[in-house]
């Protein structure tokens, strides 16, 4: 049975390549009468192709995954798997592409739908990536994990990828007292400090757990523009059961003066 990825937007119901098993029998391309456009054919190898790569490289590595393997798991033959990619790592990098762009539109979309305020703004769209890669682990390690051994350009891709994150900061830079080069590196640093927790929780096979990152991660997003206080209250609003100082940060308490 698949597991389909619950879209997170009406407007997006793409799932994450990874969520679905490509030897689905519903996505099989049944014979008949009709006969589907070569289009249409090869979008839907594609896609499987996508889920079966997905599976094969978070479940033996990028190294021992082979073409036949992820073939086999898509359903594909070989010869059409080379009609769409130049090869493995080709078929790598088109499948991050993919993924990557499906989840910055369920992020964007999460932080457009929580309103203007940007701490709502910044906490709806880390729990969207934290929910929505731990709904698809397969991908969570393909993408975080195995991209480092596969190669420069998906190491590339990977840089690239945390640069578009920088998006998701903009209203919150003018609150910064630094020089705008010196922001610039310090959303560079928040961004990396995130991808750098999120991959190690998921090498250790800890993915399941990373929605319990919100209340820490909402912390490291918002205090160092908005301050040790507002960021423990936005930390503590992302996990209301918790009550305060109960698994999240909280702002330090004011010294004490003697006399």
């Amino acid at each position: 049975m698949s597991m389909v990825l619950a879209p997170h937007s009406a407007a997006d119901p793409t799932p994450l390549p990874g969520a679905r098993l490509g030897r689905d029998p519903e996505r099989a391309i049944k014979r008949g009468p009709r006969r589907l456009s070569p289009e249409v054919v090869a979008a839907t190898q594609r896609d499987r192709l996508f889920d079966g790569l997905v599976h094969e490289v978070a479940a033996k590595g990028y190294d021992s995954a082979r073409v036949t393997d992820i073939c086999r798991a898509a359903g594909v033959t070989r010869p059409a798997f080379y009609a769409l990619f130049a090869g493995k790592e080709d078929a790598f990098l088109a499948t991050y592409r993919h993924g990557i762009a499906v989840l910055l539109r369920l992020m964007d979309d999460a932080y457009t739908e929580a309103g203007h305020d940007w701490v709502d703004a910044a906490r709806a769209t880390l729990r969207t990536l934290l929910e929505v890669l731990a709904h698809v682990p397969a991908f969570a390690r393909m993408a975080l994990v195995e991209i480092d051994a596969a190669g420069p350009a998906a190491r590339a891709e990977r840089d690239l990828l945390l640069s578009e994150f920088h998006r998701f900061f903009r209203p919150a830079r003018p609150r910064s007292p630094l020089s705008t080069a010196e922001d610039e590196l310090l959303v560079t640093t928040v961004v990396g400090g995130i991808h750098s927790t999120l991959r190690q929780r998921v090498a250790q096979g800890r993915t399941a757990e990373l929605p319990l990152l919100l209340p820490v991660l909402t912390y490291a997003m918002t205090a160092p523009f908005l301050g040790p206080q507002a960021a423990g209250r936005a930390a503590r609003l992302a996990d209301p059961g918790s009550g305060p100082g109960v698994g999240t940060p909280c702002a330090p308490a004011p010294a004490r003066r003697d006399g």
